[in-house]
């Protein structure tokens, strides 16, 4: 019988800097019938008072359906943007990204998300190219249209 092995979410997470810090909010395990690979949700909190600033998430793997949605996602609550949240939290999560021997991640964003391309310019990504959404993606469902395509190698 070829049974595939069950993938492995470590359970103890203890990723900060010093002035954030990562809290589990769930693992979401693979999906394959939808393209889908594990992942990691998280809240983004401030160390200082423990009050959550946002959100940020770590796909792990490689498929098709990730070179438009990307290996890391984030969203940092209105109010305290412009501290560099989203970028603390990626580098946080590249440290995931390493123990489940990720070298290369995908992170994309909207044309027209500026603070989202910065944050990549900032975490050193590489720019590849700005993509069409397929019609038959999940973005292109609820409205995306184009992604702009950024590489890491961690």
């Amino acid at each position: 019988m070829n049974r595939k092995k069950k993938f492995k979410f470590y359970k103890r997470l203890n990723y900060h800097d010093n002035e954030i810090y990562l809290v589990i909010n769930r693992t979401i395990d693979s999906v394959p019938d939808l393209n889908r690979v594990p992942e990691y949700d998280f809240d983004i909190c401030l160390i200082e008072t423990g009050e959550a600033v946002g959100r940020c998430s770590l796909r792990v793997g490689m498929n098709d359906n990730l070179y438009y949605g990307g290996n890391i996602g984030y969203s940092v609550y209105n109010r305290y943007r412009g501290n560099r949240y989203a970028m603390k939290a990626s580098l946080l999560l590249f440290q995931l990204a390493k123990r489940h021997s990720m070298e290369r991640l995908i992170i994309t964003c909207n044309p027209d998300n500026i603070a989202s391309s910065r944050t990549c310019d900032l975490l050193g990504a590489k720019y590849l190219e700005t993509v069409d959404i397929p019609t038959d993606n999940e973005m292109y469902m609820i409205g995306d249209r184009k992604k702009m395509i950024y590489e890491v190698i961690i």
